[in-house]
Parts: structure tokens; sequence; C-alpha cells
């Protein structure tokens, strides 16, 4: 028999406002929300037998997927919201789509905000989330090392959890382990260490490392990993080979563009992203230079312009789709499998893996630098 809604008191005769959510279709059918959802959404394949239980379950309880129309309308939050950086960089963009996915499969809207790099912003916008009592409030990319920020940081981590809210640090350090908050991380220096290596292994000794702010955790990790790449097979680390900076486009060039004409001699160059490997790869070619023939170019996130350049770029991969669903799973459920019966906080690492492509090869007979490049 269906079970009915309760009617409002005082004998109106209008039925209660709460709905049936994607938590309680999960328990009633006996499946996690995670199969709820891909049977909703139909975007991944559901046995036949699981379909009809899960779809039985909601018509019983009278569940619609409506979570932009619930979530406004409702009292109690419903809501994920998601912090990022910036909103068209590929690296944030595909974070939060997986963010967005995963917030509307579970019956949740989802808030965007933007902090164009300013940490004030960011604590600003967590207040505002809390204000708005969202469920969870994810934190994207790398943060800068500051005690007062920190601080301030881990003191609405406390705030959120008081509320029965979550924190999720999205590729970015942990608070500490009295700090309540979801990590969701990758393995930032391994990607750079295995990238390192492998232009190591076609023979490169003289490796230009560009772009990444120094003072970002981000930026720090894929240098540390480089640096130990180098350790280990014996290469003497040379301070000028090291070129921090923007993570931007801009910046790849116009650094490039400087070291062909001033800089240390190199065989191959690891941009801190893919982005400045395609600001660096447009100065090279400006310069007569050939990828890999003369300079070999590797990149960092795998984002669609690694597949643009041409030769296409080998890069270091990052599920940042799937980090981006990850921190609301984990936040909300405590992980994938049957995630509605025992919730859990704690820290999710997801791996990096090379791909590779076609812009490495062996190292040219003479390094590039100090003037050496064909046009001026």
């Amino acid at each position: 028999m269906a079970r009915q809604r309760s009617t409002a008191p005082g004998g109106s005769g209008h039925r209660e406002q709460r709905r049936a959510t994607v938590v309680d279709v999960a328990k009633h059918a006996g499946v996690s929300t995670a199969t709820v959802s891909r049977v909703m959404n139909r975007n991944y394949p559901v046995a036949a037998a699981t379909r009809e239980r899960v779809e039985a379950a909601a018509r019983e309880l009278g569940y619609v997927a409506n979570a932009h129309a619930r979530a406004l309308a409702g009292s109690s939050g419903r809501t994920v919201g998601i912090i990022v950086s910036e909103l068209i960089d590929p690296f944030y963009a595909y974070i939060a789509r997986g963010v967005e996915r995963e917030a509307t499969a579970g019956d949740r809207l989802c808030l965007v905000c933007c902090t164009q790099g300013d940490p004030q912003r960011e604590l600003a916008f967590i207040e505002l989330m809390h204000e708005r009592r969202a469920d969870a409030v994810v934190l994207v990319g790398g943060s800068v090392d500051d005690p007062d920020y920190r601080a301030e940081l881990s003191r609405r981590a406390h705030e959120l959890a008081a509320d029965g809210a979550k924190l999720v640090l999205c590729g970015r350090p942990s608070l500490g382990a009295g700090v309540p908050t979801v990590d969701v991380e990758y393995d930032n220096e391994g990607g750079a260490f295995a990238i390192t290596d492998h232009l190591i292994t076609r023979g490169h000794r003289r490796i230009l490392y560009l772009g990444g702010p120094p003072a970002l955790s981000t930026a720090r990790d894929r240098l540390a990993g480089h640096r130990r790449a180098l350790e280990l097979r014996g290469i003497e680390r040379v301070p000028e080979l090291e070129q921090p900076g923007a993570f931007g486009r801009s910046f790849g060039y116009r650094r490039m563009r400087e070291l062909l004409r001033d800089g240390p001699e190199f065989t191959a160059v690891f941009a801190a992203n893919d982005i400045v490997a395609a600001g660096a790869a447009q100065a090279l070619e400006e310069a007569g230079l050939r990828v890999p023939q003369d300079v070999s170019l590797v990149g960092y996130d795998d984002i669609p312009v690694a597949q643009e350049l041409r030769p296409r770029l080998t890069t270091v991969r990052i599920p940042l789709e799937e980090m981006g669903r990850q921190a609301v799973r984990v936040a909300l459920n405590g992980g994938d499998e049957d995630d509605w019966r025992a919730p859990t906080t704690g820290a999710l690492r997801l791996g990096t893996h090379i791909v590779v492509r076609d812009s490495v090869g062996p190292p040219a007979a003479a390094p590039h630098g100090r003037g050496s490049s064909r046009q001026v």
C-alpha cells in the first residue's frame, strides 16, 4: 500500500510540505543513493530488476526528481555551494560540473561563487552559504599558507559542522585532524614526479619548470614532485631552471620568449599546467623551434587544450569531474556504496596518471636558451 503523507494540523486538509527525497527512496528500495540517481537520470546502466525496484519505491513515496524547485521552495537548505577562483578556467569548470551534476542527482540545488583569487571573498562566500543553510560547501583548488586565513577557515568549518553541514576541501591541503572537514584530494606531487621522470627517461637532464604561483599549495606540490624526481635520478637542481609565475597562457608565452632570449639552456619544458604549456608552445613556434624535435614540452591537468595543441600535449591527467562528484558524495553520503547507511567524514585521495601523446622526444643535439632561438 502506498504511504500517505500526513495533512497539516488544524484540519485545513492541505498536505504536509515535506516531500520524499532520494535518500528516502534509497532506503525504501534497499540500494545506494548513487543507484537511485542513475535510475532517475538514466545515465548509467542499471539491472532491470533494480530499476523496477527503485521506480516502484519512487512511485510509492511520491518522489519527484526536481532538485532546484525543491531547494528553492524548502526552508531547510538542500543546497550545495561550490567556491572557485575562476569560472572560465577549465580546471575549476570541470570540477564545478561534477559538483553540480552530483548535487542535482542528489536532489539539491548547486550555487557557484567565484573569488577571483581573493581569500577574503572566499571566507565571505562561506558565510553566505552558511546563512543559506547549505548542506555542504566545496572549496576548490590551492590555498595560500597564511596562519590568519587558516584560523578563519577552521572557525567557519566548526560553525558549519555545528549546524550539521560540511566544509569540503577539494584539491587543497587539510586544515588538520582537529578541524571538521572532508578532504577530497589528488596525487598532485606524484603526478609532477611522474611527468618529470618521464622526461628524464627520454634522456632530458636540463628541464625547465615553468609557471605556478609559488605561494599557492598546488604549485608548491608540483614543484616539489619535480625536484624529487631530479634528486632520485641524481640530477643536480639548477635554480635558474625553475621559473615560477602565473597559471596563465600569457605568462607562459611571455616568459618563454624571455627565456629563449636570455635564459638558461634547456632541452625540455615542464609547464605547471596545460594553459601555461599552450602559451609556451606559441612562443616556441614563433621562435622557429619545433616540438618535440627541438624542445620537448609537457603540461599538467589534461584539459581540452592538451589535445587541441599540435603536436598533442603529453600531460598529467587529473580526474577533475570525478573529484567534484566525490566531493558531494563523501560530504553528504559517505561514499558510493550503500552511502545512506553509514555516513562518514575523512579524506579521499584520487590518483593521477601520465597521458603520453606527441610532444616529447629525445633531447636535441644542442639545448636552447640564451639567444638560441631561430627568430628574435
